[in-house]
Protein backbone atom coordinates (compact mmCIF):
# COMPACT_ATOMS: atom_id res chain seq x y z
CA UNK A 1 0.00 0.00 0.00
CA UNK A 2 1.33 3.30 -0.94
CA UNK A 3 1.48 5.62 2.06
CA UNK A 4 1.14 9.11 2.55
CA UNK A 5 3.74 10.88 4.98
CA UNK A 6 2.89 12.78 7.92
CA UNK A 7 5.10 15.29 9.53
CA UNK A 8 4.50 15.32 13.61
CA UNK A 9 5.90 18.53 15.74
CA UNK A 10 5.06 18.07 19.45
CA UNK A 11 5.20 21.08 21.45
CA UNK A 12 7.21 21.50 24.41
CA UNK A 13 4.28 20.56 27.01
CA UNK A 14 3.36 17.29 24.95
CA UNK A 15 6.73 16.25 26.18
CA UNK A 16 7.38 17.68 29.43
CA UNK A 17 7.91 14.07 31.54
CA UNK A 18 7.77 10.35 30.43
CA UNK A 19 3.90 9.86 30.95
CA UNK A 20 3.46 12.84 27.56
CA UNK A 21 6.38 10.75 26.14
CA UNK A 22 4.30 8.17 26.11
CA UNK A 23 0.98 9.72 24.48
CA UNK A 24 3.42 10.68 21.90
CA UNK A 25 4.48 7.40 20.86
CA UNK A 26 0.91 5.71 21.36
CA UNK A 27 -0.12 8.42 18.64
CA UNK A 28 2.63 7.94 16.58
CA UNK A 29 2.27 4.25 16.25
CA UNK A 30 -1.51 4.83 15.74
CA UNK A 31 -0.93 5.90 12.29
CA UNK A 32 1.96 3.94 9.81
CA UNK A 33 1.92 7.58 7.76
CA UNK A 34 3.75 9.72 10.51
CA UNK A 35 7.20 9.27 9.00
CA UNK A 36 8.86 12.19 10.61
CA UNK A 37 9.03 13.88 13.96
CA UNK A 38 9.83 16.87 15.33
CA UNK A 39 10.21 17.43 18.93
CA UNK A 40 10.28 20.82 21.39
CA UNK A 41 12.69 20.70 24.49
CA UNK A 42 9.98 19.61 27.45
CA UNK A 43 8.20 21.99 29.38
CA UNK A 44 6.64 23.06 32.37
CA UNK A 45 4.89 20.13 34.20
CA UNK A 46 2.76 22.20 36.61
CA UNK A 47 2.91 26.15 36.72
CA UNK A 48 5.60 26.71 39.14
CA UNK A 49 7.62 24.30 37.30
CA UNK A 50 10.47 25.96 34.60
CA UNK A 51 10.99 25.10 30.46
CA UNK A 52 13.87 23.21 29.77
CA UNK A 53 14.71 26.02 27.77
CA UNK A 54 14.66 28.69 30.31
CA UNK A 55 16.78 27.09 32.13
CA UNK A 56 19.77 26.21 29.55
CA UNK A 57 19.80 29.86 29.55
CA UNK A 58 20.55 30.51 32.61
CA UNK A 59 23.22 27.82 32.19
CA UNK A 60 24.62 29.80 29.46
CA UNK A 61 24.63 33.06 31.54
CA UNK A 62 26.29 31.80 34.34
CA UNK A 63 29.22 30.38 32.37
CA UNK A 64 29.50 33.76 30.91
CA UNK A 65 30.17 35.10 33.97
CA UNK A 66 32.77 32.40 35.01
CA UNK A 67 30.65 31.19 37.31
CA UNK A 68 29.96 27.72 37.89
CA UNK A 69 26.33 26.19 36.06
CA UNK A 70 26.93 22.49 37.25
CA UNK A 71 24.22 22.94 40.16
CA UNK A 72 21.73 24.11 37.75
CA UNK A 73 22.25 22.15 35.61
CA UNK A 74 21.74 19.03 38.02
CA UNK A 75 17.83 19.98 37.72
CA UNK A 76 18.48 19.77 33.94
CA UNK A 77 19.74 16.10 34.32
CA UNK A 78 17.23 15.17 36.68
CA UNK A 79 14.12 15.81 34.68
CA UNK A 80 16.32 13.50 31.59
CA UNK A 81 17.04 10.98 33.58
CA UNK A 82 13.73 10.74 35.31
CA UNK A 83 12.46 10.49 31.53
CA UNK A 84 15.03 8.00 30.64
CA UNK A 85 14.42 6.08 33.54
CA UNK A 86 10.59 5.74 33.57
CA UNK A 87 10.84 4.78 29.76
CA UNK A 88 13.50 2.33 30.54
CA UNK A 89 15.65 3.81 27.53
CA UNK A 90 18.65 1.35 26.59
CA UNK A 91 21.20 3.82 26.18
CA UNK A 92 24.33 6.07 28.04
CA UNK A 93 21.65 9.04 29.46
CA UNK A 94 24.00 10.54 31.60
CA UNK A 95 26.92 10.62 29.12
CA UNK A 96 24.80 12.54 26.96
CA UNK A 97 24.18 14.79 29.93
CA UNK A 98 27.93 15.27 31.04
CA UNK A 99 28.76 15.62 27.05
CA UNK A 100 26.17 18.35 26.68
CA UNK A 101 27.11 20.50 30.46
CA UNK A 102 30.75 19.94 29.29
CA UNK A 103 29.81 21.68 25.75
CA UNK A 104 27.97 24.84 27.37
CA UNK A 105 31.34 25.34 29.34
CA UNK A 106 33.55 25.23 26.46
CA UNK A 107 30.90 26.91 23.78
CA UNK A 108 29.89 30.02 25.67
CA UNK A 109 27.20 30.26 22.80
CA UNK A 110 23.80 31.19 24.25
CA UNK A 111 22.22 29.38 21.26
CA UNK A 112 24.12 26.35 21.63
CA UNK A 113 23.12 26.10 24.93
CA UNK A 114 19.25 26.43 24.66
CA UNK A 115 19.67 24.34 21.40
CA UNK A 116 20.32 21.38 24.06
CA UNK A 117 16.93 21.04 25.59
CA UNK A 118 15.99 20.10 21.63
CA UNK A 119 18.72 18.10 20.82
CA UNK A 120 18.61 16.07 24.04
CA UNK A 121 14.77 15.24 23.86
CA UNK A 122 15.13 14.35 20.05
CA UNK A 123 17.88 11.73 21.00
CA UNK A 124 15.80 10.37 23.43
CA UNK A 125 12.41 10.33 21.29
CA UNK A 126 14.56 8.89 18.63
CA UNK A 127 15.71 5.50 21.05
CA UNK A 128 12.24 5.60 22.18
CA UNK A 129 10.65 5.04 18.81
CA UNK A 130 13.60 3.06 17.34
CA UNK A 131 13.38 5.87 14.71
CA UNK A 132 16.39 6.89 13.20
CA UNK A 133 18.19 10.69 14.74
CA UNK A 134 18.77 13.53 12.51
CA UNK A 135 20.74 16.53 13.88
CA UNK A 136 19.08 19.81 12.73
CA UNK A 137 22.53 21.56 12.65
CA UNK A 138 23.58 19.41 9.85
CA UNK A 139 20.20 20.00 7.49
CA UNK A 140 19.36 23.39 8.93
CA UNK A 141 20.87 25.78 7.58
CA UNK A 142 21.25 29.89 8.08
CA UNK A 143 23.27 32.15 6.10
CA UNK A 144 26.60 34.24 7.79
CA UNK A 145 24.06 36.95 8.83
CA UNK A 146 21.76 34.44 10.79
CA UNK A 147 19.45 34.33 8.22
CA UNK A 148 17.23 31.03 7.44
CA UNK A 149 18.29 29.76 4.16
CA UNK A 150 15.06 28.13 3.18
CA UNK A 151 15.91 27.11 -0.27
CA UNK A 152 19.94 25.61 0.86
CA UNK A 153 17.98 23.56 3.62
CA UNK A 154 15.24 22.17 1.63
CA UNK A 155 17.62 20.76 -1.16
CA UNK A 156 20.00 19.42 1.99
CA UNK A 157 17.15 18.18 4.12
CA UNK A 158 14.88 16.73 1.19
CA UNK A 159 18.20 14.74 0.17
CA UNK A 160 18.75 13.63 4.18
CA UNK A 161 15.17 12.31 4.17
CA UNK A 162 15.55 9.79 1.52
CA UNK A 163 18.26 7.85 3.32
CA UNK A 164 15.77 7.99 6.79
CA UNK A 165 12.28 6.37 6.06
CA UNK A 166 11.66 7.39 9.49
CA UNK A 167 12.98 10.21 11.67
CA UNK A 168 13.39 12.46 14.64
CA UNK A 169 14.59 15.74 13.70
CA UNK A 170 14.53 18.39 16.91
CA UNK A 171 13.20 21.93 16.07
CA UNK A 172 14.24 25.09 17.14
CA UNK A 173 17.67 24.82 15.80
CA UNK A 174 20.28 24.65 12.76
CA UNK A 175 23.67 26.03 12.06
CA UNK A 176 25.81 28.64 10.23
CA UNK A 177 27.95 27.88 7.15
CA UNK A 178 30.52 27.29 9.44
CA UNK A 179 28.59 24.76 11.62
CA UNK A 180 28.31 26.93 14.44
CA UNK A 181 24.78 26.18 16.10
CA UNK A 182 21.78 29.09 15.65
CA UNK A 183 18.61 28.86 17.01
CA UNK A 184 15.43 29.94 15.77
CA UNK A 185 13.30 32.94 17.88
CA UNK A 186 11.37 31.29 20.69
CA UNK A 187 8.76 28.68 19.45
CA UNK A 188 10.87 27.96 16.39
CA UNK A 189 9.93 24.60 16.66
CA UNK A 190 6.42 25.28 15.07
CA UNK A 191 8.95 26.81 12.30
CA UNK A 192 11.48 23.40 12.11
CA UNK A 193 8.31 21.69 11.77
CA UNK A 194 7.34 23.04 9.02
CA UNK A 195 10.41 23.27 7.29
CA UNK A 196 10.90 19.55 7.82
CA UNK A 197 7.16 18.68 5.98
CA UNK A 198 7.72 21.11 3.48
CA UNK A 199 11.26 19.00 2.72
CA UNK A 200 9.28 15.87 2.93
CA UNK A 201 6.69 16.74 0.75
CA UNK A 202 4.20 15.71 3.34
CA UNK A 203 0.44 15.29 2.36
CA UNK A 204 -0.13 17.03 5.80
CA UNK A 205 1.47 18.47 9.11
CA UNK A 206 0.51 18.01 12.38
CA UNK A 207 0.85 20.31 14.87
CA UNK A 208 0.19 18.57 18.42
CA UNK A 209 0.25 21.23 21.47
CA UNK A 210 -1.69 21.23 24.51
CA UNK A 211 -5.35 22.79 23.09
CA UNK A 212 -7.73 21.55 20.67
CA UNK A 213 -7.22 24.23 17.62
CA UNK A 214 -7.63 27.28 17.41
CA UNK A 215 -10.62 29.11 19.01
CA UNK A 216 -13.16 31.50 17.59
CA UNK A 217 -12.35 34.16 20.12
CA UNK A 218 -9.69 34.50 23.03
CA UNK A 219 -11.19 32.64 26.03
CA UNK A 220 -9.85 35.02 28.24
CA UNK A 221 -12.10 37.40 26.46
CA UNK A 222 -15.06 35.45 25.49
CA UNK A 223 -16.40 32.64 27.86
CA UNK A 224 -16.08 28.97 26.14
CA UNK A 225 -15.55 30.15 22.61
CA UNK A 226 -15.98 27.51 19.97
CA UNK A 227 -12.99 25.87 17.75
CA UNK A 228 -12.66 26.33 14.20
CA UNK A 229 -12.60 23.49 12.73
CA UNK A 230 -11.46 24.54 9.27
CA UNK A 231 -9.66 27.68 8.46
CA UNK A 232 -7.58 28.95 5.38
CA UNK A 233 -3.60 29.79 5.81
CA UNK A 234 -5.48 33.77 4.58
CA UNK A 235 -7.87 33.97 7.69
CA UNK A 236 -4.63 32.42 10.05
CA UNK A 237 -2.55 35.21 8.91
CA UNK A 238 -5.19 37.99 9.52
CA UNK A 239 -6.42 36.09 13.00
CA UNK A 240 -2.48 36.00 14.11
CA UNK A 241 -1.57 39.49 13.09
CA UNK A 242 -4.51 40.33 15.58
CA UNK A 243 -3.49 38.07 18.41
CA UNK A 244 -4.62 34.87 17.77
CA UNK A 245 -1.44 32.52 19.14
CA UNK A 246 -1.27 28.73 18.77
CA UNK A 247 1.26 28.39 15.84
CA UNK A 248 4.26 30.54 16.03
CA UNK A 249 3.39 33.32 13.09
CA UNK A 250 6.70 32.43 10.59
CA UNK A 251 5.73 28.34 10.66
CA UNK A 252 2.77 29.46 8.24
CA UNK A 253 5.24 30.15 5.51
CA UNK A 254 7.07 27.15 4.58
CA UNK A 255 3.68 24.23 4.38
CA UNK A 256 1.51 27.53 2.81
CA UNK A 257 4.40 27.78 0.19
CA UNK A 258 4.39 24.05 -0.31
CA UNK A 259 0.60 24.19 -0.35
CA UNK A 260 0.58 21.52 2.99
CA UNK A 261 -2.16 21.53 4.75
CA UNK A 262 -1.62 21.87 8.72
CA UNK A 263 -3.77 20.37 11.48
CA UNK A 264 -4.00 21.46 15.35
CA UNK A 265 -4.15 18.97 17.26
CA UNK A 266 -4.38 17.97 21.17
CA UNK A 267 -1.80 15.37 22.44
CA UNK A 268 -3.97 15.26 25.52
CA UNK A 269 -6.88 14.63 23.33
CA UNK A 270 -5.64 12.92 20.29
CA UNK A 271 -9.66 12.13 19.71
CA UNK A 272 -10.60 15.55 18.90
CA UNK A 273 -10.09 16.42 15.29
CA UNK A 274 -8.41 20.03 15.94
CA UNK A 275 -8.52 22.54 13.44
CA UNK A 276 -7.24 21.98 9.59
CA UNK A 277 -5.32 25.16 8.26
CA UNK A 278 -6.07 24.86 4.13
CA UNK A 279 -5.24 26.72 1.16
CA UNK A 280 -8.98 27.52 -0.05
CA UNK A 281 -11.77 26.46 2.18
CA UNK A 282 -13.59 23.17 1.43
CA UNK A 283 -17.00 23.49 -0.61
CA UNK A 284 -18.64 21.54 2.36
CA UNK A 285 -17.52 24.17 4.79
CA UNK A 286 -20.68 25.12 7.07
CA UNK A 287 -21.35 28.13 5.09
CA UNK A 288 -24.21 29.15 7.76
CA UNK A 289 -20.96 30.08 9.98
CA UNK A 290 -20.31 33.95 8.48
CA UNK A 291 -17.29 34.12 10.55
CA UNK A 292 -14.22 32.18 11.24
CA UNK A 293 -13.12 34.44 13.96
CA UNK A 294 -12.54 37.55 16.28
CA UNK A 295 -9.64 38.75 17.66
CA UNK A 296 -8.20 41.84 18.55
CA UNK A 297 -5.10 43.92 19.96
CA UNK A 298 -4.70 47.27 22.24
CA UNK A 299 -2.71 50.05 22.52
CA UNK A 300 -2.84 51.81 19.30
CA UNK A 301 -2.76 55.66 18.34
CA UNK A 302 -5.06 57.18 15.38
CA UNK A 303 -3.81 60.15 13.91
CA UNK A 304 -6.13 61.72 11.56
CA UNK A 305 -4.99 64.22 8.95
CA UNK A 306 -7.23 66.71 7.65
CA UNK A 307 -6.91 69.07 4.54
CA UNK A 308 -9.39 70.52 1.71
CA UNK A 309 -8.50 68.76 -1.81
CA UNK A 310 -6.31 66.51 -0.44
CA UNK A 311 -7.60 64.09 -3.07
CA UNK A 312 -6.60 66.66 -5.56
CA UNK A 313 -2.72 66.90 -3.72
CA UNK A 314 0.23 64.90 -5.95
CA UNK A 315 2.05 62.79 -3.24
CA UNK A 316 0.26 63.99 -0.11
CA UNK A 317 -0.13 60.48 1.04
CA UNK A 318 3.58 59.55 0.21
CA UNK A 319 4.18 62.63 2.21
CA UNK A 320 2.48 61.46 4.89
CA UNK A 321 4.33 57.79 5.05
CA UNK A 322 7.35 59.46 3.85
CA UNK A 323 7.38 60.79 7.56
CA UNK A 324 6.78 57.68 9.23
CA UNK A 325 9.48 56.23 7.42
CA UNK A 326 12.29 59.16 8.22
CA UNK A 327 11.60 58.16 12.06
CA UNK A 328 11.63 54.42 11.41
CA UNK A 329 8.23 53.83 12.37
CA UNK A 330 5.63 51.76 10.56
CA UNK A 331 1.55 51.82 10.21
CA UNK A 332 -0.69 49.36 10.99
CA UNK A 333 -4.03 50.80 8.80
CA UNK A 334 -4.19 53.37 6.50
CA UNK A 335 -8.14 54.47 6.22
CA UNK A 336 -8.80 57.03 4.06
CA UNK A 337 -11.63 59.78 2.85
CA UNK A 338 -11.63 62.77 0.16
CA UNK A 339 -10.38 65.06 2.35
CA UNK A 340 -8.91 62.90 5.46
CA UNK A 341 -6.28 60.25 5.54
CA UNK A 342 -5.95 58.78 8.87
CA UNK A 343 -2.76 55.94 10.16
CA UNK A 344 -3.29 53.78 13.02
CA UNK A 345 0.30 53.36 14.37
CA UNK A 346 1.02 50.61 17.69
CA UNK A 347 1.50 53.33 20.47
CA UNK A 348 5.09 51.25 21.23
CA UNK A 349 6.28 53.27 18.08
CA UNK A 350 5.59 56.48 18.91
CA UNK A 351 7.06 56.93 22.45
CA UNK A 352 9.57 58.84 21.74
CA UNK A 353 8.72 59.85 18.23
CA UNK A 354 5.08 61.52 18.56
CA UNK A 355 5.99 64.84 18.28
CA UNK A 356 9.03 65.01 15.85
CA UNK A 357 6.40 62.82 13.15
CA UNK A 358 3.82 65.45 14.01
CA UNK A 359 5.89 68.29 13.16
CA UNK A 360 7.53 66.86 9.86
CA UNK A 361 3.83 66.43 8.70
CA UNK A 362 2.89 70.01 9.32
CA UNK A 363 6.21 70.94 7.60
CA UNK A 364 5.58 68.94 4.54
CA UNK A 365 2.21 68.73 3.39
CA UNK A 366 0.60 71.61 5.41
CA UNK A 367 -2.46 69.89 6.72
CA UNK A 368 -5.29 72.12 8.05
CA UNK A 369 -5.35 70.09 11.22
CA UNK A 370 -3.81 66.76 12.80
CA UNK A 371 -5.97 64.99 15.29
CA UNK A 372 -4.48 62.49 17.97
CA UNK A 373 -6.15 59.65 19.41
CA UNK A 374 -4.61 57.48 21.74
CA UNK A 375 -5.58 54.52 23.82
CA UNK A 376 -7.02 52.94 20.81
CA UNK A 377 -8.27 49.05 20.42
CA UNK A 378 -8.63 47.37 17.03
CA UNK A 379 -10.63 44.36 16.85
CA UNK A 380 -11.20 42.03 13.53
CA UNK A 381 -13.56 40.36 11.94
CA UNK A 382 -12.69 37.72 9.77
CA UNK A 383 -13.84 35.24 7.26
CA UNK A 384 -14.14 34.13 3.84
CA UNK A 385 -18.25 33.35 4.31
CA UNK A 386 -18.23 37.85 4.60
CA UNK A 387 -17.74 37.72 0.80
CA UNK A 388 -21.08 35.90 -0.13
CA UNK A 389 -23.17 36.97 3.20
CA UNK A 390 -25.36 40.17 2.43
CA UNK A 391 -25.60 41.89 5.71
CA UNK A 392 -22.39 41.26 7.20
CA UNK A 393 -21.53 44.40 8.10
CA UNK A 394 -24.56 45.41 9.19
CA UNK A 395 -24.86 42.59 11.87
CA UNK A 396 -21.65 43.52 13.27
CA UNK A 397 -22.21 47.54 13.44
CA UNK A 398 -25.43 47.09 14.70
CA UNK A 399 -24.05 44.53 17.90
CA UNK A 400 -21.31 47.45 18.57
CA UNK A 401 -24.30 49.96 18.57
CA UNK A 402 -26.57 47.59 20.81
CA UNK A 403 -23.44 47.28 22.57
CA UNK A 404 -23.14 51.03 23.76
CA UNK A 405 -19.71 50.84 21.63
CA UNK A 406 -18.40 54.03 20.07
CA UNK A 407 -16.33 53.02 16.11
CA UNK A 408 -13.74 55.19 16.12
CA UNK A 409 -12.40 53.83 12.73
CA UNK A 410 -13.37 51.11 10.11
CA UNK A 411 -11.02 49.67 7.45
CA UNK A 412 -12.56 47.03 5.40
CA UNK A 413 -9.58 45.08 3.15
CA UNK A 414 -10.86 44.71 -0.79
CA UNK A 415 -11.08 40.92 -0.42
CA UNK A 416 -13.34 41.25 2.12
CA UNK A 417 -11.90 38.80 3.92
CA UNK A 418 -11.95 40.78 7.32
CA UNK A 419 -13.85 44.06 8.65
CA UNK A 420 -11.11 46.07 11.21
CA UNK A 421 -12.95 48.57 13.86
CA UNK A 422 -11.26 50.84 15.85
CA UNK A 423 -12.70 51.34 19.66
CA UNK A 424 -11.70 53.18 22.92
CA UNK A 425 -9.50 50.64 24.51
CA UNK A 426 -12.57 50.44 27.66
CA UNK A 427 -14.62 49.11 24.91
CA UNK A 428 -12.29 46.24 24.12
CA UNK A 429 -14.34 43.23 26.16
CA UNK A 430 -17.65 44.29 25.44
CA UNK A 431 -17.41 44.83 22.03
CA UNK A 432 -15.25 41.65 21.10
CA UNK A 433 -18.05 39.84 23.14
CA UNK A 434 -21.07 41.86 21.19
CA UNK A 435 -19.54 40.59 17.77
CA UNK A 436 -19.54 37.34 18.49
CA UNK A 437 -22.53 36.66 19.90
CA UNK A 438 -23.92 38.45 16.72
CA UNK A 439 -22.42 35.81 14.32
CA UNK A 440 -22.32 32.86 16.71
CA UNK A 441 -25.10 30.96 17.59
CA UNK A 442 -25.16 28.66 20.68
Amino acid sequence: MNLGIKVAKFGGSSLCDAEHFKKVKAIIESDPDYRYVVPSAPGKRFDADEKITDLLYQCHRLVERNASHEELFRKIADRYIAIAQELELDFDVKGMLMETSDAIRRFKNPDFAASRGEYMNGVMLAKYLGWDFIDAKDVIKFDRQGTFAAEWTNEVLSEALKDHPRAVIPGFYGAYPNGEVHTFSRGGSDISGAIVARAAGADVYVNWTDVSGFLMADPRVVKNPRCIRELSYRELRELSYMGATVLHEDAIFPVHRAGIPTNIRNTNDPSDPGTMIVMKPSPDRDRSQVITGVAGHKNFTLLSIEKAMMNAEYGFGRRVLQALEDFGVSFEHLPTGIDTMSVVIADKELVTRKEQIIQRIQQTCQPDSIEISSGIALIATVGHGMTSAPGTAAKLFTALSDAGVNIRMIDQGSSELNIIVGIDIQDFEVAMNAIYNAFVKD
